[in-house]
């Protein structure tokens, strides 16, 4: 992710660079007036760049699973050039309004010649910087709410339905405003292509395109409540449902008016079209589902997306699964697709992490399914228990693999531990918090 958004911020800052070189000002032009220009120019380049990427990232783009490490890498980096974007939008805004500030300060003598358009395109340009003005109103309310966790999601979802209009918005204010010499040099063939490619995910998005050459249909077969906070739910699809590896995850509409949310495929693809969803209860949708849920009930399932794949394992290297709470998830599809080959594990140390062992749900599966498998040696531990996992329980990582699924706090306290330690070993880790 910082990789991607590092390369997009260098690459506009080598073409406004070049730009700034190549421009001859004005003998009688302030330095300061200058400044202001060059940094109006340049905070909305990076607005409109990293949103045109919040806006391609947001069409689910499949081809960039294996390089940016899997879906939830995508939508991890949509998410924060969403966010970089709209600060860069509001940065803008702020040197725009800072004029009067120069203007009482060293006056207007050295201002920057104006630009000259006269008629249609006069009239287009001052459409253009209303609408990016109000777009950008509008933006900083829409990253407000995204950054205020407690707002609830499914008005946030409704109000995010917007945000492919504020692009297009945004982009018309980009090409109409954007320096005319822009357009003779390669600031003017990068922001080309940034802006089409935006534009490109807001109309697919506007259209409904997002996901549907990837989504099956089919019903709910069986609902059942592992635990009190826990849901377990079976799905059979049709035939248009690709097959999935084990640890992949999907998007699942169980109602058009909710929309789809992310869930962990928590059972092996075995060719009939059944996949199994450990669902817990994290949010107001996600608490009801159980009493909600029928059998026979239509679904969605869109998918599958991720690179959390057992397949991926090196197998040179010693294997460390870590698993919290919920994040069992692909651990169980794991266990469950080599029940048919159990000589085909790797030699594994499964470290799963719950706050009651006595009382988890998944405690006597994860037991049933590594009894068959004598590479795979599980550790539960039980916080109540006083068996919380530390970084010095995981042995000697320097050259291990960890694969982790769990609570972020939990994956941060491990790394920390583990440096403590002198062991840095590779850690894949899924990313999945969407908003």
């Amino acid at each position: 992710m910082k990789t991607v958004l590092a390369a997009l911020i260098a690459a506009v800052g080598v073409v406004w660079g070049w730009d700034l070189l190549n421009t001859i000002s004005p003998a009688t032009a302030h330095p300061l007036w200058i400044a202001r220009q060059e940094a109006l120019n340049l905070s909305g380049y990076l607005a409109i760049a990293l949103m045109s990427l919040a806006m391609l990232l947001a069409t689910r783009p499949a081809w960039l699973e294996a390089p940016l490490g899997g879906m939830d890498r995508v939508y991890r980096t949509h998410k924060w050039a969403g966010i970089l974007g709209v600060s860069f939008a509001a940065v803008h805004w702020l040197v725009e309004m800072g004029d009067d500030i120069l203007k009482s300060t060293i006056g207007r003598e050295g201002r920057l010649p104006k630009e000259k358009f006269t008629g249609f395109l006069e009239i287009l340009r001052d459409l253009a910087k209303d609408m990016g003005e109000w777009a950008i109103y509008a933006l900083l309310f829409m990253l407000a709410i995204t950054l205020w966790k407690r707002f609830p999601y499914r008005p946030w979802r409704f109000l995010h339905r917007a945000m492919p209009v504020l692009y297009l918005a945004v982009a018309f204010h980009a090409v109409l405003l954007a320096p005319r010499d822009y357009w003779s040099q390669p600031a003017g063939a990068l922001l080309a292509a940034l802006i089409a490619a935006g534009v490109f995910g807001a109309v697919r998005s506007l259209l409904g395109g997002i996901g549907r050459a990837r989504a099956a249909s089919g019903e709910v077969v069986a609902v059942e409540q592992a635990a009190a906070d826990v849901t377990t739910v079976r799905c059979r699809l049709d035939r248009g449902w690709r097959g999935h590896r084990p640890g992949q995850f999907a998007f699942v509409t169980f109602d058009a008016r909710e929309g789809a949310h992310p869930f962990t495929i928590a059972s092996a693809d075995h060719g009939d079209g059944i996949v199994g969803f450990e669902i817990k209860a994290l949010g107001d949708y996600t608490r009801s589902l159980g009493s909600r849920l029928r059998i026979g009930q239509p679904v969605q399932v869109e998918g599958p997306y991720g690179c959390f794949d057992i397949e991926r394992c090196d197998p040179h290297a010693r294997q460390v699964w870590i698993a919290g709470g919920i994040g069992v998830t692909p651990f169980l599809a794991w266990l469950e697709s080599l029940q048919a080959d159990p000589a085909r594990a790797p030699a594994a140390d499964l470290h799963y992490c719950t706050r009651d062992r006595e009382r988890d749900p998944f405690v006597q599966r994860l037991e049933t399914l590594c009894s068959t498998l004598p590479g795979v040696h599980l550790h539960v531990h039980g916080a109540r228990q006083g068996n919380a996992l530390q970084a010095s329980a995981l042995g000697d990582a320097k050259d291990a693999e960890v694969w982790f699924c769990g609570p972020t706090g939990l994956a941060d306290a491990l790394r920390a531990g583990l440096a403590r330690l002198g062991r840095r070993p590779r850690f894949h880790q899924e990313a999945f918090e969407m908003r």
